[in-house]
């Protein structure tokens, strides 16, 4: 999500070269009207209706069609520097953290984890254990999702595909962080 939020701010960036390079104006434009019915990228300055026979071109009590251009800028503009409205990665969860309880054992097929939601929120969470042979070796991946509360922790059974894999288990390695889904 943030690599595509540089991308629009490049290409806001981009857009406002080429429009500062070609003479056409970027600022806003409260209040403006501009006579007859030229393009949305004029300059204030500039008169585009030349059929036009009234000395203020800018002003709104013109003859001709009135267009008025309030606003010249993109919405999503502003929200590109910082300068209003709301991001996406201002509301984005930060990971849970997972803690290993109990590894699997013969008698269990499923190894128990402690999931911490660091936000003040409650969320899911996508829980990823490793199960390991004697030679570290990796005999199953299995993930969980669960529900953590705003700021609290739970524990999270995170279950092998068979009973007859758990007695290869030797060890069991969580990932540390659980993402947010």
């Amino acid at each position: 999500m943030e690599q595509r939020g540089r991308k629009l701010r490049f290409a806001a960036v981009a857009v406002c070269v080429v429009l500062a390079l070609t003479g056409f104006s970027t600022s806003k434009g409260h209040g403006r009207s501009h006579s007859g019915g030229g393009g949305g990228c004029s300059s204030s300055g500039q008169n585009h209706d030349s059929s036009s026979s009234t000395s203020g071109s800018t002003s709104s009590g013109s003859s001709g069609s009135t267009y008025h251009d309030y606003d010249d800028d993109d919405d999503y503009a502003d929200d590109t520097y910082g300068d209003g409205g709301s991001s996406s990665t201002s509301t984005a969860q930060k990971d849970a953290t997972v803690e290993l309880i109990d590894c699997a054992t013969p008698s269990e097929a499923y190894a128990t984890v402690e999931v911490a939601n660091p936000n003040a929120t409650g969320g899911y969470f996508t829980v990823t254990v490793d199960f390991l042979d004697a030679g570290s070796g990796r005999l199953e991946e299995q993930s969980e999702e669960a529900y953590v509360s705003g700021n609290d922790t739970t524990t999270v059974q995170v279950d092998l595909s068979a009973p007859a894999v758990a007695a290869k288990v030797d060890h069991c390695v969580p990932e540390p962080y659980a993402p947010a889904r």
